[in-house]
């Protein structure tokens, strides 16, 4: 019988769960730049040469590794990955000279951005041996070397004599935050290059940088997420004194309207909204993030600015109005409280007199009349645990009265009852999609922002 053939195969390294990235880490089988496989696939065996009859015959099958597992979204990918990069080399990698050019091209910084986006857009993985088709190397100082035009590849040693050192309040897009380790000069340096103030209170930007799995574009505390102390920023000695940045002014954006906001929401407006409100105090109910992603996170930072504000009632529902917005990007206003936030964002999604633009009613029980203390910030909402296949309590016999009340009693063949049904989540689903979510967020159980809609 023909002899199976065996073929290493290294599996995908692209997997973003917080497993991959843990593993990426630390392996010792890791390639250069943290690419490596799945913890549970790290090497797959794959069958070249032998037919199923022979593996049926006597010999035993061999067991292959559970293939990793899709990214999941809402996981992301680790803010402050290393950056291990190759040394000052021509473009191509070859057929040039490493010798510093004795003039800087010109540039604008306009061009520099816009050569940064060309990157990120395209997802260039990340290598410190690889050259893109540009003929720049795919690693942190290659990516700066393209986006300022320069005719080689330089590195974290070299970039700093393109330009010259700056203040942090001199900042524009185009800038770059250089950290160079003379002790580690390969794994132990960084650099990206400034896009531009999130906010007013220059505590978050905009960093453009590559970086694995692939180049991106990410708001980024002030200097960076390790080694802050050490970034030096820089100035592009070939762009004209006194041109201004290619990315607008935050101060400037206009609200971008309601929709763009609430359960299902997932553009850039949610992660401005974020950043903005972490300027103003509410760090502590992000746990991660903020991403384009609308969370509960986002709805609960919003309605504590809203009280900060002493709004009540419908002025302070978590969600963003015209002039909510205009608060946070002109900085006007107050700020929230952090002594109020506390340390726990669980604990803190707002004052105990939280006000909402209606209380339910809560059901009567058999251990007390006493009102439903607020659960994820919206009083009377019991929690999701109520309402699951199986459930019986007054809560869901409360929940069917309103829907039927908001016009979705038609799911009903009989009247409200305390036991949770097919029913109540077709009905419940058909109230989620009269709010214009889509989705995820059609899943046919009250959260606490259907809860709070349902009994507005």
């Amino acid at each position: 019988m023909t002899t199976p053939v065996f073929e290493d195969i290294d599996p995908a390294s692209d997997c973003d769960c917080p497993g991959c990235a843990h593993w990426r880490r630390v392996s010792p089988l890791s390639l250069p730049g943290r690419f490596g496989g799945h913890p549970a696939a790290r090497r797959v065996l794959v069958v070249a040469a032998a037919t199923s009859a022979a593996l049926g015959v006597g010999h035993a099958v061999p067991a292959f590794a559970t293939p990793p597992a899709p990214g999941r979204p809402g996981v992301p990918a680790d803010p402050d990955p290393e950056t291990p990069q190759g040394a000052k080399s021509p473009l191509h990698g070859g057929g040039g000279s490493t010798t510093p050019p004795t003039t800087t091209p010109a540039t604008t910084r306009t061009e520099i951005i816009n050569r940064a986006k060309k990157w990120v857009t395209a997802k260039v993985p990340y290598s410190m041996s690889k050259y893109w088709s540009d003929g720049y190397r795919q690693d942190c100082s290659g990516f700066v070397s393209m986006a300022w035009g320069l005719p080689s590849n330089e590195w974290t040693g070299s970039l700093g004599g393109f330009g010259v050192k700056i203040k942090k309040e001199e900042l524009q897009p185009g800038d770059i935050l250089l950290f160079h380790n003379p002790d580690n000069p390969e794994k132990g340096s960084h650099v990206v290059l400034f896009g531009g103030w999130t906010d007013y209170t220059h505590t978050y930007y905009t960093a453009y940088e590559q970086t694995p799995p692939h180049a991106r574009r990410l708001a980024t505390p002030y200097a960076y997420w390790s080694n802050s102390s050490r970034y030096v920023p820089y100035r592009y000695k070939g762009v004209p004194a006194g041109t201004a940045g290619a990315e607008p002014d935050v101060k400037a954006a206009p609200f971008p309207g309601a929709s763009y906001f609430g359960p299902g929401a997932d553009n850039k407006y949610v992660t401005q909204l974020g950043e903005m409100l972490i300027a103003r105090g509410a760090g502590a109910y992000y746990t991660q993030g903020p991403g384009p992603r609308w969370s509960d996170a986002d709805r609960r930072a919003t309605q504590a600015f809203q009280l900060a504000q002493g709004w009540t009632g419908a002025a302070a529902d978590g969600l963003p109005g015209p002039e909510t917005w205009d608060l946070l990007v002109t900085g006007k206003g107050k700020d929230i409280k952090r002594a109020a936030v506390g340390s726990s964002p669980s604990a803190a999604s707002a004052p105990s007199t939280l006000s909402t633009p209606s209380t339910p009613s809560t059901p009567s029980t058999s251990s007390a009349s006493r009102a439903v203390p607020a659960s994820h910030g919206v009083a009377g909402y019991p929690g999701r645990g109520m309402f699951r296949p199986g459930s019986e309590n007054p809560y869901v016999t409360q929940l069917r009265k309103q829907l039927a009340k908001k016009g979705f009693g038609a799911f009903y063949a009989d009247g409200p009852g305390p036991r949770w049904g097919e029913a109540d989540r077709r009905a419940v689903g058909a109230f989620q999609r009269s709010q214009g979510w889509r989705g995820g967020a059609v899943d046919g159980y009250p959260g606490p922002e259907t809860w709070r809609r349902l009994f507005a």
